[in-house]
């Protein structure tokens, strides 16, 4: 059965094509995850990801006679670099700092933030046209959105600026993620 797919012009460039795709999108998530610092399940990876990289090199460079291969190959390439991204913002691993600083100096805001359950420090700022309320606010990349979506319900005008996180040690939130 695999040798008639393999002889099979239109068959060759599907399994291309999807070996590509696994393979790039494999790749994407591992490297992802060895910028969280997520070692071990990045190295059992990357053996997976290899695997499917040296299978589908094998078809390729066997059958480099067939052009239609090669552009299967990159198509394939740039599918799983999309598809590796999707998963990744789906996953939505680790945390992010989100500054944010209000158009108008307003204290209840850090409280409501706070009693959604993000950890929140704050502080009187001074800008261009006057006072300002500062906020330094950690949570989780899964509920970025919804902190978002809050500030600007409170705050409609609110600049917001987001760091990814690498690490953080101490406070109300270390407390919060132990338990």
């Amino acid at each position: 059965m695999m040798s008639l797919i393999m002889e099979n012009a239109v068959g060759m460039v599907i399994i291309i094509l999807v070996i590509n795709i696994v393979y790039v999108t494999l790749f994407t998530i591992r490297m992802i995850l060895t910028l969280k610092g997520w070692r071990y399940l990045a190295a059992g990876l990357s053996i997976v990801e290899i695997l499917v990289y040296i299978i589908g090199l094998g078809i390729v460079l066997d059958n480099l006679d067939r052009t239609e291969n090669l552009i299967a190959y990159a198509i394939g390439y740039g599918i799983g670099v999309i598809v590796g991204m999707k998963i990744e913002e789906k996953l939505a691993l680790g945390y992010i700092k989100v500054t944010v600083i209000t158009k108008e100096y307003e204290p209840d805001i850090p409280n409501s933030l706070r009693d959604k359950g993000y950890g929140v420090t704050n502080w009187v700022a001074y800008g261009r046209e006057g006072e300002r309320l500062m906020m330094d606010i950690l949570t989780s990349r899964k509920s970025e959105r919804n902190l978002y979506l809050t500030v600007k319900a409170l705050d409609p005008h609110a600049f917001i600026i987001s760091h990814e996180t690498k690490a953080f040690f101490g406070g109300f939130w270390v407390k919060g993620i132990r338990k």
